[in-house]
């Protein structure tokens, strides 16, 4: 018999923004320990599983998480001690049952994929396997190609950038550590353009640059110099990627985007804008592109561009069956961001994965603004195999960390790593 769940704790610790977040700790009854860090996003989908929140502004102006944390010590700890750590459908199927929400609202989603999380790990240290192996069993070995955010706005920037992210994309290395070295050098390419023009070179809070631009296009000019002064060939070697998260400027049915003038935008006039670009920059996926209710604005954007590039739904989806199944009826993209914490348990995240390599869909792994060092997400994403993952740029301790463990699965892996280009199509 494998080893039971013994014990089951968890404390608050803080995320890279400096907010309250979870540690879970888990002991087996033979003496096996591990933890889960749970992230915390900024911009956030309306449909996301709900975190909860103390909502005591006397206490870290009301974002504390002792209220989940009693949830694991007070419902899920005695409901799962005496289980066997290698069930993990079984346990989360429980944790599930014992929150009775559809969105998690009653435990908590912060508090449930911290323990579904711990569980994962616990399951793959009983087996001796790395985290890894276990989820995506033997054929788990293709490494991920990093979507670098390198440029913060929006949300993660205080400047006049609207969209919120704009990535680098190295797809074109032979291997995951010479990606890494492509978009490392020229995140410092970038670094050395910002700086010679006077230009901020502080961090936003997934560790990009957040130069106050003069418009959103000169984001992507700034990018392109430095994929060339990097002595990349930009389109074939690294890309270019867009998550404008377009919900954070959409109101009343148009899109208000101050650095374009005064009057808002329609969604056809917004998709005219991604077509130029694509024409113009060498972009090979764009993310929320349109409001996460704007699902005829998204099924214009992918009816026009979804054979040229990749158009990713991360807001209208948020890693839930429910509205993936929508997606792929309607036809509103051809790709989907998956985060953990979006739905708050190990199995439903590989369940929305499932739906989307059924689809013939691609899937990103991704991390959060609000991050920790744990680095789940990295054997998540080879596990799963899905050519992509997003955790920020090469800066910051918390998305640096996802990148070494990255680079340590692949030298464990030897000969057997891959590394596949999902872009290859879309080279210019």
């Amino acid at each position: 018999m494998n080893p039971a769940i013994a014990a089951l704790d968890a404390i608050e610790i803080l995320d890279s923004r400096g907010n309250p977040t979870i540690r879970v700790w888990l002991r087996l009854t033979n003496g096996i320990e591990t933890c889960a860090d749970v992230p915390s996003g900024a911009s956030t989908g309306a449909f996301e599983a709900v975190e909860l929140r103390d909502e005591d502004d006397g206490r870290f102006g009301g974002k504390g998480v002792r209220r989940a944390i009693e949830n694991i010590q007070r419902t899920m700890r005695p409901a799962l001690l005496g289980h066997d750590p290698t069930m993990q459908a079984d346990i989360d199927r429980l944790l599930i049952e014992l929150d009775g929400t559809e969105n998690k609202a009653n435990l908590g989603a912060n508090a449930i994929v911290g323990v579904s999380m711990a569980i994962a790990s616990a399951g793959a240290r009983v087996l001796g396997l790395p985290l890894y192996r276990y989820l995506g069993g033997a054929e788990a070995r293709r490494l991920p190609v990093p979507m670098m955010n390198i440029i913060n706005g929006g949300r993660h920037a205080a400047n006049r950038v609207e969209f919120q992210e704009f990535m680098i994309v190295p797809h074109g290395a032979p291997n995951f550590a010479e990606a890494l070295r492509y978009g490392t050098e020229t995140f410092q390419c970038l670094k050395s353009i910002l700086h010679s023009r006077g230009l901020s070179t502080a961090v936003g809070d997934e560790g990009g640059f957040a130069p106050d631009l003069e418009n959103n296009e000169q984001a992507c000019e700034l990018i392109f110099r430095a994929i060339c002064d990097a002595g990349y060939e930009p389109g074939a070697q690294v890309a270019i990627a867009l998550d404008p998260a377009a919900s954070s400027f959409h109101k009343n049915g148009r899109y208000a985007v101050p650095t374009w003038g005064a009057r808002p935008r329609t969604s056809e006039e917004l998709v005219d804008l991604y077509a130029e670009w694509v024409a113009r920059f060498p972009i090979v996926s764009i993310e929320d592109g349109l409001a996460e209710n704007d699902w005829d604005g998204f099924h214009l954007l992918t009816t026009r561009l979804g054979a040229q590039i990749q158009i990713v739904g991360d807001d209208i989806y948020v890693t839930n069956t429910k509205f993936l199944r929508k997606g792929i009826a309607k036809r509103t993209s051809n790709a989907a961001l998956i985060k953990l914490n979006q739905i708050g348990t190990v199995t439903e995240t590989i369940e929305a994965i499932d739906l989307c390599r059924d689809a013939g869909w691609r899937y990103v792994i991704s991390h959060r603004s609000g991050e920790t060092p744990d680095a789940f997400i990295a054997d998540f994403a080879v596990a799963m195999g899905g050519c992509q993952i997003k955790a920020g740029a090469p800066c910051r301790g918390e998305r640096i960390a996802k990148y070494n463990r990255l680079l340590e699965i692949e030298h464990q892996l030897g000969t057997v790593a891959t590394f596949s280009d999902p872009f290859g199509a879309n080279n210019r």
